[in-house]
C-alpha cells in the first residue's frame, strides 16, 4: 500500500494549555510526510484541512479515493493545491500533463477525478505538497509559477524579518473556493515569520517549513495569545492552527515555508493583530 491516513482531531485552547510537549507536538505537528514511494496524508478536522506529502521515484502514485473523505472519488466535493519541493515532475489531471519544476503549484478544481503525480527523475524525485479543503463548486484547474505568484514584500532587515509573500492560490492569481495557498521566503539574515502576531478566527492556517540545513530548527509559537507555547520543527515538518492560536516562528538558520488557508472567507487581510504587549 502506498498510501497512509492519519487522522486529526480538534484540540480546544484549555487542552491545549494543559499539554506537555510531547501531548502539543502529537496534536498540532505532522512529521514524515515525504518519503520516497508513499502517499502521506493527515486528515484534520480543522476545516477538514487534508495535508499530504507525494513522493513518487520509479513509479506513479496516484489519489483517486481516500475512505476518509466519505466519498467515491478524493475530489468529488474537494479542491486541491499542490507546490513540488522536489526535483522535477508531472501532475496529470483529467487526461491534461502540468509539469512541476521546484516551487511551482496547481491549483485543481473539484470533481477533476483522479490525480497521478511522477518524477522525471527518479534518483531526484520530485516532493508534491498537497493541500485539500471541502469545496462547493467547480474551479478551473491552473498551474501557478513562482513568477506568476503575486509579490507581497513586508518586514525590513533591522527587524530581522524581510520577507516576501508570493501568493499562489490567491484571488489575484487563480480563482478557488475557499483555499489559500501561498510561499514565503526570507532576505539573507532576516529569521521571523508573522511577528507580530495575529489571529485568523474565521480560519485554520497550516504551515510547511523546508529549504533549511540538516542542523537548522524552528522555534514555533503557537496558543492564545495570553498563554503561549513552542514547538520545535525541523525541515519538512507542518504545523496545524486552529483559528484561537498565534501562528508565528523564528529559524535558527534560513527556511521558506508554505501556508495555506481554509474558512469562512478568502480574504487574505482578515486578521486580528495581537499586541506585542499582549502576548505571555
Amino acid at each position: 500500500m502506498t498510501i497512509s491516513v492519519n487522522v486529526r482531531q480538534i484540540v480546544g485552547p484549555e487542552d491545549a494549555a494543559r499539554r506537555n510537549t510531547q501531548g502539543l507536538r502529537d496534536g498540532f505537528l505532522v512529521e514524515g510526510l515525504f518519503s520516497e514511494g508513499r502517499i502521506n496524508l493527515t486528515y484534520s478536522h480543522l476545516d477538514r484541512m487534508i495535508v499530504c506529502g507525494i513522493v513518487p521515484t520509479s513509479k506513479t502514485l496516484v489519489i483517486d479515493h481516500v475512505k476518509e473523505t466519505g466519498t467515491s472519488q478524493f475530489l468529488e466535493r474537494r479542491e486541491a493545491a499542490i507546490v513540488n519541493i522536489g526535483g522535477g515532475g508531472k501532475v496529470i489531471v483529467a487526461n491534461a500533463e502540468y509539469p512541476l519544476a521546484f516551487r511551482d503549484a496547481l491549483y485543481v478544481g473539484m470533481g477533476q477525478g483522479a490525480m497521478s503525480f511522477l518524477s522525471d527523475d527518479p534518483d531526484n524525485p520530485a516532493e508534491f505538497y498537497l493541500l485539500s479543503s471541502p469545496a462547493h463548486r467547480n474551479c478551473p484547474t491552473v498551474l501557478i509559477t513562482l513568477d506568476m505568484a503575486k509579490k507581497v514584500r513586508m518586514g525590513s532587515a533591522e527587524e530581522a524579518n524581510a520577507r516576501t509573500i508570493n501568493q499562489y492560490v490567491h484571488p489575484e492569481v487563480c480563482e478557488s473556493c475557499q483555499l489559500l495557498v501561498g510561499l514565503t521566503m526570507f532576505e539573507a539574515g532576516s529569521v521571523w515569520n508573522t511577528m507580530p502576531a495575529h489571529l485568523h478566527d474565521r480560519r485554520m492556517e497550516v504551515y510547511l517549513y523546508f529549504g533549511m540545513a540538516e542542523a537548522t530548527r524552528i522555534f514555533h509559537f503557537m496558543g492564545e495569545p495570553h498563554e503561549t507555547r513552542h514547538l520545535v520543527l525541523k525541515s519538512h515538518d507542518a504545523v496545524l492552527s486552529p483559528g484561537w492560536s498565534i501562528h508565528s516562528g523564528a529559524g535558527t538558520g534560513r527556511y521558506s515555508f508554505i501556508w495555506a488557508m481554509a474558512g469562512d472567507n478568502m480574504s487574505f487581510a482578515d486578521m486580528d493583530k495581537v499586541p506585542m504587549e499582549s502576548l505571555r
